[in-house]
């Protein structure tokens, strides 16, 4: 067994119809997460998650809840064979599962802070006025100069720094589209228009993190027992205190994911372990850092 795990959770675009079902007739305290989360959402997720429909689960609102609460039930059976990773990290969404598993944030008031999230998300830009592209096989100062290129007096900006070879832009949908032309006019790479219903981690969803941070004011964060890569940073948080800024940050910056998953290798780090459904970053970490060790999640599951 590797020396030095990070442990990773998903963001949004993982979810599955049926996704826990195994883990909650398996387990008493995973069947209570559920029940917990329905009683803070006062709706059944539980059963959304586990029938659909698909439209509605893929609903920003609904879907970053279901991943946490997918993701935190598996962390908990894992943990429970006494597991200690070196750190924690989580794209996008999967930050908050990160400080949950933490200790820094309660279970509850992540569930009610992600729906908030969702909402606020989805609110925050008119249908059809953002867009969002993954640019793959793209160099980095490629991107950055293409936004800088065509932004103008608007928004199109890098949101995701994922791996060596996908980068994905946000902005208004004109200028994204400019952006898809001007990288196949130029055999910059390949572009790939993403189905999404805002441009998340760009500055047109500024409404939402105003919004965000007046939902924090009820929110108590405690001390981390394991130490939490921040997606706006790239590196720990610092502290308790710092948690809810970084929070509110994130809406609007790029997620640093290459940039995080390089801070966890050159710290220590030899081993990776994806908590939650799917497998995107176990993918991304291999083109990160091909000679990291990928664990498998049924291994620990089924201890």
């Amino acid at each position: 067994m590797a020396t030095r795990i990070v442990c990773v959770f998903p963001g949004q675009g993982s979810q599955a119809v049926g996704m826990g079902k195994d883990l909650w007739e398996a387990d008493d305290v995973v069947k209570a997460l559920y029940q917990e989360a329905n009683d803070v959402l006062g709706y059944d997720l539980q059963r959304l998650c586990f029938e659909g429909p698909e439209d509605e689960l893929r609903l920003t609102q609904h879907a970053q809840p279901a991943i946490l609460v997918h993701s935190i039930a598996t962390w908990t059976l894992v943990a429970r064979h006494g597991l200690r990773p070196a750190l924690l990290a989580g794209h996008s969404l999967g930050e908050y599962s990160a400080l949950v598993a933490s200790g820094v944030l309660r279970f509850a008031d992540a569930v009610h802070l992600v729906h908030q999230r969702g909402v606020f998300m989805q609110e925050a830009v008119p249908p059809g006025a953002g867009s969002m592209a993954a640019l793959l096989g793209v160099a980095r100062q490629d991107v950055e100069a293409l936004c800088t290129e065509l932004s103008g007096d608007g928004v199109l900006q890098p949101a995701n720094y994922n791996d060596p070879g996908q980068i994905v832009i946000a902005g208004e949908t004109a200028r994204v589209q400019a952006a898809v032309d001007a990288v196949k006019a130029r055999r910059l790479g390949k572009p790939v228009l993403l189905k999404v219903s805002a441009p998340f981690h760009c500055r047109m969803l500024q409404p939402a993190a105003e919004r965000l941070a007046h939902a924090f004011a009820q929110v108590t964060f405690h001390p981390f027992t394991i130490p939490v890569l921040s997606n706006v940073t790239a590196a720990p948080h610092p502290a308790s205190a710092a948690v809810q800024d970084l929070l509110v940050q994130q809406v609007c910056a790029p997620v640093r994911w290459e940039d995080a998953m390089h801070y966890a290798v050159t710290h220590g780090c030899d081993a990776l372990l994806e908590v939650g459904p799917g497998k995107t970053l176990s993918g991304m970490m291999k083109r990160i850092a091909s000679q990291i060790e990928i664990l498998a999640l049924d291994t620990f599951l089924r201890q």
